[in-house]
């Protein structure tokens, strides 16, 4: 699963047993040489899916690590594109990213910032984020949400893709199982938590909450990933949509 340039079991384990936040200042050095980070074939397959509904003006990359989710950015974003997360150590690696490769727009910022407390209002146009739900508990997505949605300026949206499940029949799903098992009986015995759950977030749930908070959501299959035996999507893209006439809460 990991790479000789990833992580030794031993750093794993220490990261295990620290909070979110500290595990990932830990892991950041080598977390793009993880299993982690999302894969460039799903930020690909968002990028070209919101190319149809851009340009925007300002974007937003939400847990944005070490920053793979602004690369989506830069491209559909004319005047700004900012990353957010709590970890120091992972801002650290994306600015250095930042100045390390040409490319990139001298646009982009950086912001340590917790996403349940956002310190925007009716700043972007264009919220995305990738692989960090599992971080958040299913009572927190309200709170989650409302915070994007008054992030957002009326009429932007917030985009993320999402996995289909894996059949129980399968490996995959056991070793998820498993996995959450795990971390669950780690939470139960260790302080401070680490919250890190890959079956928590179920998009039935995902959709209602959205809702609640305000927005109108739309589900996409991503093309690129085909779709199931029975014909369902394995990766959707969710766009989430403030009304134009929405006000911020």
């Amino acid at each position: 699963m990991f790479s000789p340039e990833g992580p030794t079991l031993r750093e794993l384990a220490v990261q295990a047993l620290s909070s979110v936040e500290r595990g990932y200042d830990l892991l950041a050095p080598k977390f793009d040489h993880t299993p982690f980070r999302t894969p460039d074939s799903v930020l690909d397959a968002v990028g070209s899916a919101l190319r149809r509904t851009g340009p925007y003006d300002d974007g937003l990359d939400l847990c944005c690590g070490t920053g793979a989710g602004v690369d989506v950015l830069a491209p559909l974003c004319r005047r700004s594109v900012t990353g957010v997360d709590f970890s120091a150590g992972m801002l650290d690696v994306a600015r250095e990213r930042t100045k390390a490769d040409p490319t990139t727009p001298p646009r982009v910022s950086w912001v340590r910032a917790d996403a349940r407390a956002l310190p925007f209002i009716a700043r972007f146009d264009l919220v995305v984020s990738f692989g960090a739900f599992g971080h958040f508990l299913p009572r927190e997505l309200p709170v989650l949400f409302g915070q994007v949605h008054t992030a957002l300026r009326a009429g932007g949206r917030f985009a993320f893709p999402v996995v289909a499940p894996p059949r129980a029949t399968s490996w995959a799903y056991w070793t998820l199982l498993g996995f959450d098992a795990v971390m669950r009986a780690r939470n139960a015995v260790w302080r401070p938590p680490f919250v890190m759950y890959y079956r928590a977030f179920r998009l039935g749930e995902v959709r209602r909450e959205l809702e609640r908070a305000g927005f109108e959501v739309s589900l996409g299959a991503l093309p690129e990933f085909g779709t199931r035996s029975d014909g369902s999507p394995r990766v959707r893209l969710v766009e989430a949509r403030k009304a134009e006439s929405a006000g911020n809460r």
